[in-house]
């Protein structure tokens, strides 16, 4: 999920003109829990790479040590100051610090899956090192899942980019990425809220039957 006013011209333009660096400090700066659109500017440096512009191995080993060397800062910031500042947010929105720590516990029983997955998911990419961090997510359990994680998704953008441009215009693409990171995390969503939704439900139709 990008910022409005970063377009698809603007990021080409910078891949062009930076190449490698592009790719590497837009996904690492995006892992650092940063709203930057690392996801295009990897898929536009594939896409480079489909044209002969870029090295495909430089590519992907960029997107790869962006991904992992990111996500191990965001890992770091969450771990040193990201409980505080929840605890601030929780106070501003209401709330309470025991809900904070039942969510904390919940994200600590899926903290691998949440690493490893959600850079497949849109804005989940951003969050979930701070997370890991915050959760106290063991460090050499996070290094693992964060460096499958980085290399997995990493390979399938820039090789999805480097051959299926050549047959897709990169709008198309590009459209279609973020597409399917919106309706994955949307499904997401719905898996986790709507099941606490029924908990909370079954447990107000006991409270009020006794």
């Amino acid at each position: 999920m990008s910022l409005e006013f970063i377009s698809l011209e603007n990021i080409q333009e910078v891949a062009h003109q930076y190449g490698y660096w592009a790719v590497f400090l837009g996904i690492l700066l995006e892992n650092l829990g940063i709203p930057l659109p690392g996801e295009t500017v990897t898929l536009v440096g594939g896409f480079l790479a489909g044209s002969n512009e870029l090295n495909y191995w430089l590519v992907l080993g960029d997107a790869i040590a962006g991904a992992f060397i990111g996500g191990i800062c965001g890992y770091w910031i969450g771990r040193f100051g990201g409980w505080s500042f929840l605890l601030r947010a929780g106070s501003i929105f209401r709330i309470s610090e025991q809900r904070l720590l039942n969510i904390k516990d919940k994200f600590s029983e899926n903290a691998g899956k949440a690493v490893f997955f959600g850079r497949f998911f849109a804005l989940l990419r951003i969050f979930a090192s701070p997370l890991a961090g915050i959760a106290e997510m063991p460090f050499g359990k996070f290094f693992l899942y964060n460096l499958a994680g980085a290399t997995t998704w990493a390979s399938a953008m820039v090789t999805l980019a480097f051959f299926a441009g050549k047959i897709v215009p990169l709008e198309q693409l590009v459209a279609w990425a973020s597409q399917f990171a919106l309706a994955a995390l949307l499904i997401l969503v719905a898996v986790i809220v709507i099941p606490l939704w029924l908990e909370a439900r079954q447990a107000k139709e006991l409270g009020s039957g006794e």
